[in-house]
């Protein structure tokens, strides 16, 4: 959760820029790249990637209630709909570099999305389905989990700067 406080600040900061842009403020192209690199790097692969690919992997092993299941398929979706959205940024974006004035209103209107998305879905993993959740797992098993979300941490730092190498050595 205290992933979820800095997601709220950064979100926040797109969703005033996004109110900036519709005012008829200039698209600040740096900004919106930086913005993208969060959602992806520290929204999605990093908190999103410990949601799904260690609690929701051991969630799966427990015997949850039809009602917790059902909120983490939702929240799974809803995890998708962010990279669909986000994706639908930086599509706009390029658009707006190529001199298609009008992607100012996508791009607007996709970081104003955002902005709305994140607080509901942050509220929702927070009181409907983490702490319900707590109750399937001992206390050795949020120790494990715990380390496992240390582990990946370190993998995923390592991770961006080998793809980042990667994508100079194309130029």
């Amino acid at each position: 959760m205290v992933e979820h406080r800095l997601i709220e600040k950064v979100i926040g900061v797109i969703g005033k820029d996004a109110q900036r842009i519709k005012a008829g403020g200039a698209v600040d192209v740096l900004f919106i790249e930086r913005a993208i690199d969060f959602i992806r790097t520290y929204t999605d692969r990093c908190h999103h990637g410990k949601e799904e690919g260690i609690l929701f992997r051991e969630l799966a092993k427990k015997p949850l209630t039809a009602d917790l299941e059902k909120t983490m398929r939702e929240l799974e979706e809803q995890h998708v709909m962010s990279r669909q959205t986000v994706a639908k940024i930086e599509e706009a974006t390029q658009k707006y570099q190529k001199g298609d004035q009008s992607a100012m209103a996508d791009i607007a209107r996709f970081m104003e999305n955002l902005a709305i998305f994140y607080p509901k879905h942050i509220e929702r993993e927070e009181k409907s389905f983490f702490f319900p959740c707590m109750k399937y797992f001992s206390e050795t098993e949020m120790e494990t989990m715990l380390n496992e979300f240390i582990q990946f941490d370190q993998n995923l730092l390592h991770e961006k700067y080998k793809e980042l190498y990667v994508d100079l050595m194309k130029h």
